[in-house]
Order: C-alpha cells, then structure tokens, then sequence
C-alpha cells in the first residue's frame, strides 16, 4: 500500500485520444501529479496542468466575452461513469468553497478537461499534454483504499491549480495520501481556497491576455 499519490514525472505512453477504459494510457510527454507519491513535489506538473486548462478557458471566453465575474470550467464525465456520485460530490465541494471559478458538467466536445477511469499501479493521477487537453485518472483500487470523494476533490484540486502536500494533515485536502487511508476529510482547508480563488483572477487575466493577442 502506498503512503503518499503520484507526484511530478513524465509519463511516456499513447496519445489522450486512445486512452480507454478499465486501462491506464498515459498522454505523450504528459507530467502527471497523483494521490500518491514517488517524490516531493508536483509543482510543475501541476502548474502543467493549471496552465492547460486556464488556455482552453481563456480562448473560449475571448471567443465568446461574458461579463460573470466566475469563470465556468467545464469537465467531461462520459468516461468514468463508475465516479458519478463522486465526481458529482466533488463538483458541490469545490463549487461552494471558491467564489471565482466554477466547475460545469459538459460534453466532450466543450470540455477543458475529463475525468477517465479504469486500473493503474500508479493510482489515481491529473495528467495533461500541456496543449490545452488534460485528464484527471480515477484507479479502481485506490478509491477501493482511500477515500473516494477526497481522491476526487484532491485530484479536481490539480486542476485548479493546486499542488500536492503529502506532509499536510488530514484537513488539507492537498495532502493527499499523505495521512493514509483513515482520512476522509474532502474538504479544501481556507489556506487552499483562498489560493484557488487568487489563482485563478490573477492566473486567468495573463491567460485572457494571451488569448486576445490571437484574436
């Protein structure tokens, strides 16, 4: 059993496009962060990843301008029917603790990322190609261990822009598997809220600009 998810690497396999269910296909050059860890830190990979989707955001929305002060992120679930109620719990979790983004459940046509599912030995993970496509990876035996709605709000956690912190307590949702299996805690603490919230007005404004440089 691990003690800690898995944390910044490269993982080197098939593209998103031919992941499929019940097996893991990591995406080409894709960093990764986990609920466990083989090392100590995710920085980069999560930033990787908040990268990716802030630019899938920030197009849409220069593409389309909205005045709502929150901005909508949207995920596709099709892919990991077996973690409805959980990424469902997740969406509630993350939607009621911060006030500048929010999470919408969509197509996969529109998503700015997926949820997938199926077995990995490296449990469950958040992985992007760095090129606006990003997947979070829900491990049959892991969410078997720990518990699922945190591995699912942990993981969304990536997404938004959180790193891991495995030598957190058990009330830092970040933390991960860090505290082992006995914690169920999927609530983000106010440090990580307050830090999501930040994220993503100041994250998203250089994203934006970005964006309308393009257009």
């Amino acid at each position: 059993m691990r003690k800690s998810f898995m944390t910044a690497a490269v993982a080197v396999g098939l593209s998103l496009a031919t992941l499929g269910l019940g097996t893991a296909v990591p995406a080409s050059a894709a960093p990764a962060v986990g609920y466990t860890s083989r090392s100590t830190s995710s920085a980069d990979a999560t930033d990787a990843f908040f990268q990716a989707v802030l630019k899938s955001v920030a197009e849409k929305r220069a593409a389309n301008p909205s005045s709502a002060a929150a901005v909508t992120v949207v995920y596709d679930a099709s892919r990991a029917p077996t973690f409805s109620a959980q990424i469902a719990a997740s969406t509630r979790i993350w939607n009621s603790a911060v006030s500048n983004v929010k999470l919408q459940s969509g197509s996969a046509s529109s998503a700015d990322f997926s949820y997938r599912e199926g077995n990995d030995p490296n449990g469950s993970y958040a992985s992007t190609d760095g090129h606006g496509s990003g997947y979070i990876f829900l491990d049959y035996q892991q969410n078997q261990q720990y518990n699922s709605t945190r591995v699912t709000a942990h993981e969304t956690g990536h997404v938004l822009g959180l790193p891991d912190h495995y030598s957190g307590p058990c009330s830092e949702l970040m933390s991960g598997g860090g505290p082992g299996t006995s914690c169920t805690n999927a609530q983000p603490n106010s440090a990580e809220r307050s830090r999501v919230n930040q994220l993503w007005a100041n994250g998203l404004a250089a994203a934006m600009d970005k964006a309308l440089d393009k257009n």
